[in-house]
């Protein structure tokens, strides 16, 4: 994107996604023609996490694992900062990594489960609910579609990023 794009956005109060993959190879294209440091191989550098994230759910298998893999690199998440967890572990035995953590559900049954909460996906979304540990921690739960069900229904796309944005807020407000 331009330098003139990219003040208009900003006056707009817009942020711009770049990709680490772009960011990294912009990066190594500007080493090899100079070999003093500028602004887009600091961005390429190590930075320090935001908080970690939980997903609850069955791994995503074939295209809704390239979707995850999408979402992930979307939010710009390096493999420290995110796991999958499953619904059927003991919750209570989850250790907190010292760092804000969110959690987000993909699926009704699974958001129910792990937040005791019994009302449908529909009114769990767009709600910020707590993972039923059983201890005084809270940790923040957004309920949002399976991944395998959001690629049949293109209109859940949209709303599934809703729910990744609310999380991506959750956490850095935490």
């Amino acid at each position: 994107m331009s330098n003139t794009h990219s003040s208009f956005l900003k006056e707009m109060g817009i942020t711009e996604w770049t990709s680490r993959d772009a960011i990294s190879a912009q990066a190594e294209v500007s080493a090899a023609v100079s070999s003093e440091p500028n602004t887009q191989e600091k961005q390429a550098s190590p930075r320090a996490s935001n908080g970690i994230w939980w997903f609850f759910g069955n791994e995503p298998q074939g295209d809704a694992q390239i979707l995850f893999q999408n979402l992930i690199r979307v939010l710009g998440l390096a493999t420290n900062e995110w796991s999958w967890k499953s619904p059927s572990t003991n919750l209570g035995q989850l250790e907190n990594p010292g760092l804000p953590v969110v959690a987000l559900a993909f699926g009704g049954p699974v958001a129910q489960k792990i937040t005791g909460e019994r009302d449908p996906l529909p009114q769990l979304r767009e709600t910020i609910l707590a993972l039923n540990t059983g201890n005084d921690e809270e940790i923040p739960v957004i309920a949002s579609f399976e991944l395998n069900q959001v690629l049949t229904k293109p209109k859940e796309k949209a709303l599934l990023w809703q729910d990744l944005l609310m999380a991506r807020s959750v956490l850095q407000n935490s």
